[in-house]
């Protein structure tokens, strides 16, 4: 793909922090872009190259706009597939493909594809309706997940009872086994279109007992070598099944008898790698762009420990944002601050994140807890 040509353009369908942090990327290496979002105040508008308003589940939006792109790539899973679909047949390259989104934008698809490939997951069971469910038969806890459009902890919910069944709304769902485990591990699997493949540290996650959004990512993952072996094992057949083109995130469960099982994928960059920006050598973001392109994949090795830390917003909060802390924040040596650049907050929404680089994990972890605690985000 000679993305060097004056005209060449790549387009990202999508315009949030992803893309924003794609976007810093594409613009060190001068690469034209045209980014597609349905809103005006996407954090990408002032940075691309060409920024196209429209919504990610029209057809016609995501065609229209593809057509006019040597190669599209995306950084969210919500987008019309069958447009996806059209452009490949019409010549325009898409990575990840069509194919790919089209069983991970489903959780039933994507379950029953771990299934049929041998890759180890949790037991299911896919339901049309809540009519359908037959709740004599659950065996609590267990786990109801929507099938499609659930992000950041929505669209999950542990059943521990029948009362938990109350105000879960109408809509195909999957109930999946409750998994007892250990830790929550995650790692990234990138791979060029020569089929090249580079694979990030394995990393734990620790998430929030309440919104069930990744609190902290911390890297390496405090585990023996020989269960990050295995993880990497794991995580590098889910890639080579797929057969993707460009990054696939794989978050993985440990259980307490070091059984490594696969939880959900995500075909674009990931929370859980966002440490990758100054922890690794080449972050997940550069690799992506590499793997698209069809570049030689860069290392994506960490020589230190790496605690990422999400900025959320904060309880009670809803309109036009303002935060608090920075500058304190600021004050320590070993910390990066980002900042996505969403006008407004939302209680728990995703508005940036901190990174701590440090030599002693004990010491960056409780760094990355005094800077979340001391940025507050609010409004005015």
């Amino acid at each position: 793909m000679n993305y060097s040509k004056s005209d060449f353009t790549l387009g990202i369908l999508g315009g949030g922090q992803l893309g924003k942090m794609l976007l810093q990327v594409t613009s060190r290496l001068s690469i034209k872009t045209n980014v597609l979002d349905p809103s005006n105040d996407s954090p990408c508008k002032e940075i691309c190259s060409e920024f196209t308003k429209g919504q990610l589940m029209d057809f016609d939006a995501v065609y229209n706009f593809g057509k006019n792109c040597d190669l599209v790539t995306y950084e969210i899973e919500h987008i019309n597939v069958d447009a996806l679909e059209k452009l490949e047949k019409e010549g325009v390259k898409v990575f990840p493909n069509s194919s790919t989104l089209r069983i991970i934008q489903d959780k039933s698809i994507q379950k029953q594809f771990f299934i049929d490939n041998n890759i180890p997951t949790a037991k299911f069971k896919y339901y049309n309706s809540l009519k359908d469910l037959n709740v004599e038969k659950l065996k609590f806890p267990c786990v109801w997940k929507k099938t499609k459009f659930g992000y950041d902890g929505y669209g999950v919910k542990i059943l521990k009872s029948k009362k938990d069944l109350n105000n879960l709304p109408e809509t195909q769902f999957i109930i999946e086994e409750m998994i007892p485990f250990k830790k929550e591990l995650a790692t990234t699997v990138v791979r060029n279109q020569n089929g090249d493949i580079e694979i990030f540290p394995i990393v734990e996650m620790m998430f929030n007992e309440i919104s069930n959004q990744v609190e902290f990512v911390v890297c390496p993952a405090q585990v023996r070598d020989e269960l990050k072996a295995r993880a990497e094992k794991v995580a590098l057949k889910v890639s080579k099944t797929f057969k993707q083109v460009g990054l696939l995130a794989v978050e993985m469960f440990l259980t307490h008898d070091n059984t490594i099982l696969v939880n959900e994928v995500a075909p674009r960059p990931h929370n859980s790698a966002h440490y990758s920006i100054e922890g690794c050598i080449n972050s997940q973001f550069d690799q992506h762009i590499n793997a698209i392109l069809n570049l030689p994949l860069g290392c994506s090795k960490s020589n230190n420990y790496a605690i990422m830390a999400n900025l959320v917003g904060g309880i009670g909060y809803n309109g036009d944002v303002i935060y608090e802390g920075i500058n304190e924040a600021m004050n320590f040596d070993n910390v990066k601050i980002h900042i996505y650049g969403k006008k407004e907050t939302k209680q728990n929404r995703k508005m940036g994140h901190i990174t701590v680089i440090d030599t002693d994990l004990k010491s960056g972890l409780q760094i990355a807890k005094t800077i979340k605690n001391l940025i507050q985000i609010k409004t005015n």
